[in-house]
């Protein structure tokens, strides 16, 4: 005769993970990429309007797209809220005693 054979549940602990990007991104730098995004799809798209030698495709492309990748991009990366400076240890001290 067979014997049931009891199954075994295991308990799991669920694990929550903190995003690293929260210490460093807020929601101004959000914004940022978002916008550069935006800026970059409607510098691709003045790209495809017209024939190659447009004046859309041209000019007003390529100054959309550097806006995009050389400013607003590196922008949202490195933009940081400003921190006040702890006061530091040279006003507790008093250099001329020991």
């Amino acid at each position: 005769m067979a014997t049931k054979i009891k199954k075994r549940t295991i308990k799991q602990t669920k694990k929550s993970s903190v995003s690293p990007f929260n210490i460093y991104w807020e929601k101004k730098n959000y914004y940022l990429l978002i916008i550069g995004l935006l800026v970059t799809i409607i510098g691709f798209y003045f790209l495809t309007i017209g024939p190659w030698d447009s004046f859309s495709s041209l000019v007003i492309s390529p100054i959309l797209l550097f806006i995009a990748y050389i400013i607003i991009f590196p922008l949202s990366i490195f933009l940081r809220k400003r921190t006040e400076k702890a006061p530091t240890q040279e006003n507790k001290i008093d250099p001329g005693k020991s």
